[in-house]
């Protein structure tokens, strides 16, 4: 469907206030990505899109902040006060992003991830059209301490209490919110594009990686994605193959230390640190096989990504990652060490298959999984 086309169908433009993320453009996280997706996409869509970013600094270190923008690719970008401190940077950013929803003109307030929504009843007290994204269940979260997980806690039931309308990512948070308060929500998962195939180059300079040499992980070094796991489980693998862990820490510099003190008697594990542009291209598409061995997940975005550029994976078998690969990827037991190397070495071992996964992976990720959609039913959901 045609912008133009889009354009007429979707009513007249919406003014939407969007918080609740660290910042954008940027790859911090996975909201960080969804918020860039639907807002980009909304303000093409004619509709006035006001993103409000934490002013503190990147989450993996201040060498990778970037440049404050008044305006992003037809989006409105305000900057709002941050206490940068583990624990407050969320909650202050987005007390005052709300403050400023609540007294700004907008039809929309979208806020993203559940600690956020620990300030929706004041944009809501203005008489503004409240949608809160759940991006997975926050306070389950290893990094957190209690009264963070408290204040999370408080998020979750104050989007119960005050959203128009809470979008899940998966249907088993959606069952969640039906069985803890008897609230329905909307499922709607994440999009992916289909990206651009390069060759080493980089990751050959800076890392000594080439083409389906190595096993890639791609996300944020926190407890829950099972990365404890998959260095114990690598490391008795029978392979001249290298695992490769790209991602910065998020508020968790102890645990990448002891993530890195785990991996030092084995030379075959690479810590890239955080990776974007095309970099992170690259290592897409050279990887032999992505994993995500995760306790935990909302959508995974960086799994939709993997698949993208037409990786064979191997997830745990949770259901926010096993539904979203259904019989397209290898899947192992959550927490299992024996069963993750197993699964490890038998992709080692049969390339052939390894193949045949990577063959299919691109066209059904991409035909399952459209950003264009996902725009269309939340703009949908701002209307009623």
């Amino acid at each position: 469907m045609s912008i133009e086309h889009n354009k007429k169908a979707l009513g007249k433009p919406l003014r939407i206030a969007v918080l609740g993320h660290k910042s954008i453009p940027s790859r911090q996280g996975g909201i960080e990505i969804v918020v860039e997706e639907l807002s980009v996409r909304m303000a093409k869509l004619g509709h006035r899109v006001t993103v409000y970013n934490r002013s503190g600094h990147h989450v993996s270190g201040k060498e990778f902040d970037s440049k404050k923008l008044k305006t992003y690719k037809d989006c409105q970008m305000k900057y709002v006060p941050t206490i940068d401190k583990k624990g407050l940077a969320a909650m202050s950013a987005s007390f005052f992003a709300a403050v400023a929803a609540a007294f700004g003109k907008y039809d929309v307030v979208h806020f993203h991830a559940e600690g956020p929504c620990a300030m929706m009843w004041l944009p809501k007290l203005f008489g503004k059209r409240c949608v809160a994204t759940v991006h997975g269940l926050d306070h389950q979260r290893a990094k957190w301490g209690k009264f963070a997980s408290t204040y999370i806690m408080l998020g979750e039931k104050c989007a119960v209490k005050f959203a128009d309308e809470i979008i899940v990512l998966s249907e088993g948070v959606q069952q969640y919110f039906l069985d803890t308060y008897g609230r329905k929500t909307r499922f709607i998962p994440n999009g992916v594009n289909r990206p651009v195939i390069r060759e080493a180059d980089i990751i050959q300079k800076n890392h000594g990686l080439k083409k389906d040499d190595y096993i890639l992980f791609l996300g944020r070094l926190v407890p829950e994605k099972g990365l404890r796991y998959l260095i114990e489980a690598f490391k008795k693998v029978d392979t001249d193959k290298k695992l490769v862990i790209a991602g910065g820490s998020s508020d968790t510099d102890e645990f990448a230390r002891e993530l890195q003190e785990m991996a030092k008697d084995d030379n075959r594990i690479i810590f890239t640190g955080f990776v974007q542009g095309k970099e992170l291209d690259e290592l897409y598409s050279n990887a032999y096989v992505y994993t995500l061995p995760s306790d935990l997940e909302g959508m995974p975005l960086s799994l939709l990504e993997a698949m993208s550029y037409g990786n064979c994976c191997l997830v745990s078998d949770i259901d926010e990652c096993a539904s979203v690969v259904e019989d397209k990827a290898f899947i192992f037991k959550k927490s299992d060490v024996n069963d993750l190397k197993e699964k490890l070495q038998q992709m080692c071992s049969e390339p052939k298959k390894v193949m045949q996964m990577k063959e299919e992976a691109a066209d059904f990720i991409c035909g399952k999984y459209n950003w264009d959609d996902v725009v269309e039913r939340t703009l949908k959901l701002y209307r009623k």
